[in-house]
């Protein structure tokens, strides 16, 4: 299946319980840039506009660009957030027709010099990448990591890896890397909409219905007051010229 095309059946997972972003990775994206509601910011690979929503919150508009039309239906609407089909080798916009060209947990699907120098192309001042990944060093986070190893059918969590390093090598620019903590606050049925919302992971059949069992097993071990934390921590790289 083409990475585009992953995610259609589970937009509606990926809307109500994929993690927000830190407050500090959206400064750090948009530092140094004057008032955000003077800025353009396209946002490649977009989702289901998770990230484009914080940035025109902050009074950016957004250039919410996603393949997938299933991805672009389950996002909720914002005044500042425009929408349309493109991919991150053809954007369809102009050339350096934004301020900041971002991609929030997305960069792992198209990290390829020819996405690069399209983003190069498009932007006028700054390209950005934030990344979420599991800290395993809080216990319940170790056990819900091992679970999605044993589970995992593809090897997209060590494309997320290369995908850092990738960025550090952005072209014609100087990258800084930051990261930053957060955790992400679930009760079971948040647990078990976290994993439906990973396109790794079986959402049908006996493997599903074996991981799910596994996740509501760890929870009941590790739940206080009927939630649990996965523990995170969010990477943002930002190339500027």
């Amino acid at each position: 299946m083409h990475s585009t095309e992953r995610f259609g059946d589970r937009a509606q997972a990926y809307a109500a319980h994929r993690p927000s972003y830190p407050d500090e990775a959206i400064d750090t994206v948009l530092e140094g840039l004057g008032d955000p509601s003077a800025l353009e910011i396209a946002d490649i690979g977009a989702g289901t506009g998770i990230s484009s929503r914080l940035f025109a919150d902050r009074g950016a508009h957004v250039i919410a660009v996603e393949p997938n039309a299933d991805m672009r239906l389950a996002a909720a609407d914002h005044p500042r957030v425009d929408w349309q089909a493109g991919t991150a080798d053809r954007t369809g916009l102009a050339d350096q027709s934004v301020d900041i060209v971002v991609a929030c947990q997305a960069f792992h699907w198209f990290a390829t010099p020819f996405a690069m120098s399209e983003k190069r192309r498009i932007a006028r001042r700054r390209a950005a990448m934030l990344q979420y990944e599991r800290d395993e060093r809080e216990p319940f986070t170790k056990a819900y990591g091992d679970i999605v190893r044993a589970y995992a059918r593809d090897d997209t969590e060590t494309m997320r890896m290369h995908a850092l390093a990738t960025f550090t090598h952005f072209p014609k620019s100087s990258v800084t890397r930051s990261a930053f903590t957060a955790v992400q606050a679930l009760d079971l049925d948040g647990l078990l909409g976290r994993a439906a919302s990973a396109s790794y992971l079986p959402n049908v059949g006996p493997e599903s219905v074996s991981l799910r069992r596994d996740l509501t097993s760890i929870f009941e071990r590790f739940e206080s007051d009927g939630r649990v934390e996965l523990a995170m921590v969010t990477f943002v790289l930002v190339a500027d010229w």
